[in-house]
Protein backbone atom coordinates (compact mmCIF):
# COMPACT_ATOMS: atom_id res chain seq x y z
CA UNK A 1 0.00 0.00 0.00
CA UNK A 2 2.93 2.51 0.86
CA UNK A 3 4.46 1.60 -2.09
CA UNK A 4 1.65 1.82 -4.31
CA UNK A 5 0.71 5.89 -2.69
CA UNK A 6 4.69 6.19 -2.90
CA UNK A 7 4.34 5.87 -6.67
CA UNK A 8 1.30 8.18 -7.02
CA UNK A 9 2.57 10.74 -5.17
CA UNK A 10 0.24 9.99 -2.43
CA UNK A 11 3.19 11.36 -0.14
CA UNK A 12 2.80 13.85 3.03
CA UNK A 13 5.59 15.95 1.10
CA UNK A 14 5.50 14.31 -2.11
CA UNK A 15 5.01 17.92 -3.99
CA UNK A 16 7.37 20.16 -1.82
CA UNK A 17 6.84 23.29 -3.63
CA UNK A 18 3.59 22.91 -4.20
CA UNK A 19 3.51 22.09 -0.46
CA UNK A 20 5.39 25.32 0.08
CA UNK A 21 3.74 27.80 -2.69
CA UNK A 22 0.44 26.80 -0.63
CA UNK A 23 1.56 27.54 2.86
CA UNK A 24 3.38 30.89 1.36
CA UNK A 25 0.25 31.59 -0.65
CA UNK A 26 -1.78 31.19 2.85
CA UNK A 27 0.10 33.20 4.58
CA UNK A 28 1.19 35.93 1.84
CA UNK A 29 -3.12 35.91 1.83
CA UNK A 30 -3.78 36.51 5.45
CA UNK A 31 -0.80 39.60 5.72
CA UNK A 32 0.30 38.07 9.40
CA UNK A 33 2.34 35.43 10.79
CA UNK A 34 1.38 34.58 13.91
CA UNK A 35 1.44 30.57 15.33
CA UNK A 36 -2.28 30.07 14.01
CA UNK A 37 -1.48 31.23 10.34
CA UNK A 38 1.37 29.37 10.54
CA UNK A 39 0.45 26.53 11.54
CA UNK A 40 -3.17 26.67 8.81
CA UNK A 41 -0.10 27.30 6.38
CA UNK A 42 1.80 24.16 7.40
CA UNK A 43 -1.68 21.93 7.45
CA UNK A 44 -2.57 23.39 4.31
CA UNK A 45 0.85 22.61 2.69
CA UNK A 46 0.73 19.30 3.41
CA UNK A 47 -3.41 18.60 2.61
CA UNK A 48 -4.19 20.39 -0.66
CA UNK A 49 -0.84 18.91 -2.56
CA UNK A 50 -1.99 15.03 -1.05
CA UNK A 51 -5.60 15.82 -2.26
CA UNK A 52 -4.74 16.70 -5.65
CA UNK A 53 -2.12 14.39 -6.18
CA UNK A 54 -4.10 12.18 -8.64
CA UNK A 55 -4.49 15.23 -11.06
CA UNK A 56 -1.04 16.75 -11.38
CA UNK A 57 0.83 13.36 -10.94
CA UNK A 58 4.25 11.62 -9.76
CA UNK A 59 5.99 13.96 -6.62
CA UNK A 60 8.84 15.43 -7.27
CA UNK A 61 12.18 14.44 -5.79
CA UNK A 62 14.54 17.82 -5.60
CA UNK A 63 18.05 17.06 -6.39
CA UNK A 64 19.21 19.57 -4.76
CA UNK A 65 18.68 22.20 -1.55
CA UNK A 66 20.61 24.51 -1.64
CA UNK A 67 20.01 25.49 -5.05
CA UNK A 68 16.63 25.89 -4.65
CA UNK A 69 17.25 27.88 -1.95
CA UNK A 70 19.89 29.71 -4.51
CA UNK A 71 17.43 30.03 -7.29
CA UNK A 72 14.53 31.47 -4.74
CA UNK A 73 17.59 34.26 -3.79
CA UNK A 74 18.60 34.43 -7.42
CA UNK A 75 14.70 34.85 -8.47
CA UNK A 76 13.91 37.35 -6.03
CA UNK A 77 16.23 40.18 -6.83
CA UNK A 78 16.01 39.58 -10.23
CA UNK A 79 12.09 40.59 -9.94
CA UNK A 80 13.27 43.79 -7.55
CA UNK A 81 15.87 44.95 -10.04
CA UNK A 82 13.46 44.10 -12.92
CA UNK A 83 10.43 46.26 -11.07
CA UNK A 84 12.96 48.83 -10.71
CA UNK A 85 14.02 48.92 -14.00
CA UNK A 86 10.68 48.57 -16.00
CA UNK A 87 9.64 51.55 -13.74
CA UNK A 88 12.41 54.04 -15.11
CA UNK A 89 11.54 52.98 -18.04
CA UNK A 90 7.68 54.13 -17.84
CA UNK A 91 8.38 57.20 -15.95
CA UNK A 92 11.43 57.92 -18.58
CA UNK A 93 9.33 60.68 -21.00
CA UNK A 94 13.36 59.89 -23.22
CA UNK A 95 14.10 56.31 -22.94
CA UNK A 96 11.88 54.53 -25.93
CA UNK A 97 11.62 50.72 -25.35
CA UNK A 98 12.52 48.38 -27.74
CA UNK A 99 10.36 45.39 -27.58
CA UNK A 100 11.28 42.16 -28.80
CA UNK A 101 10.79 38.34 -29.27
CA UNK A 102 13.42 36.22 -27.41
CA UNK A 103 13.28 32.47 -28.48
CA UNK A 104 14.83 30.14 -25.75
CA UNK A 105 16.04 27.00 -26.44
CA UNK A 106 15.23 24.41 -23.52
CA UNK A 107 18.21 21.74 -22.73
CA UNK A 108 15.58 20.99 -19.04
CA UNK A 109 13.92 17.65 -19.74
CA UNK A 110 11.84 17.63 -16.55
CA UNK A 111 8.35 18.92 -17.54
CA UNK A 112 7.29 20.40 -13.97
CA UNK A 113 11.47 22.03 -14.63
CA UNK A 114 10.12 23.41 -17.63
CA UNK A 115 6.65 24.74 -16.25
CA UNK A 116 8.82 26.57 -13.53
CA UNK A 117 11.22 27.76 -15.54
CA UNK A 118 8.03 29.31 -17.94
CA UNK A 119 6.61 30.64 -14.56
CA UNK A 120 9.85 32.44 -13.33
CA UNK A 121 9.84 34.47 -16.77
CA UNK A 122 6.54 35.69 -16.69
CA UNK A 123 6.74 36.67 -13.05
CA UNK A 124 9.68 39.18 -13.85
CA UNK A 125 8.28 42.42 -15.04
CA UNK A 126 9.14 43.27 -18.63
CA UNK A 127 8.88 39.76 -19.92
CA UNK A 128 6.42 37.39 -20.36
CA UNK A 129 6.69 33.64 -21.79
CA UNK A 130 3.87 33.03 -24.25
CA UNK A 131 4.28 29.44 -25.93
CA UNK A 132 6.50 26.60 -24.75
CA UNK A 133 7.28 25.19 -27.92
CA UNK A 134 7.66 21.37 -26.95
CA UNK A 135 8.09 20.54 -30.62
CA UNK A 136 11.13 23.08 -31.29
CA UNK A 137 12.15 22.89 -27.50
CA UNK A 138 11.95 26.10 -26.74
CA UNK A 139 10.33 29.06 -24.87
CA UNK A 140 9.03 31.48 -26.65
CA UNK A 141 9.33 34.73 -24.73
CA UNK A 142 8.08 38.45 -24.80
CA UNK A 143 10.66 41.04 -23.22
CA UNK A 144 9.63 45.05 -23.22
CA UNK A 145 13.07 46.08 -23.77
CA UNK A 146 15.58 44.15 -25.07
CA UNK A 147 18.53 44.85 -27.94
CA UNK A 148 20.25 41.40 -27.78
CA UNK A 149 17.89 39.05 -27.63
CA UNK A 150 20.37 35.95 -27.97
CA UNK A 151 22.29 37.65 -24.62
CA UNK A 152 18.70 37.58 -23.00
CA UNK A 153 18.06 33.88 -24.03
CA UNK A 154 21.69 33.02 -22.37
CA UNK A 155 21.27 35.00 -19.31
CA UNK A 156 17.62 33.11 -18.99
CA UNK A 157 19.51 29.45 -19.44
CA UNK A 158 22.54 30.43 -16.95
CA UNK A 159 20.09 32.02 -14.24
CA UNK A 160 17.14 30.01 -14.65
CA UNK A 161 17.19 27.27 -16.38
CA UNK A 162 20.54 25.83 -15.24
CA UNK A 163 19.91 25.46 -11.31
CA UNK A 164 16.55 24.03 -12.56
CA UNK A 165 18.43 21.40 -13.98
CA UNK A 166 20.20 20.79 -10.73
CA UNK A 167 16.95 20.28 -8.29
CA UNK A 168 14.89 18.07 -10.93
CA UNK A 169 17.15 16.08 -13.17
Amino acid sequence: MATTEAAHGKRWFGHPIMSAMVAAGWLTLQQAIDPGNVLTAIVLGLVIPRLVSGFIGPGVTLKSAATVLRLVGIVVWDIIMSNITVARLALSPTRVPQPAWVPVPLDIQHPNGVALFASIITMTPGTVSCIIDERRREILVHALDCDDPVAAARDMKARYEAPLREIFE
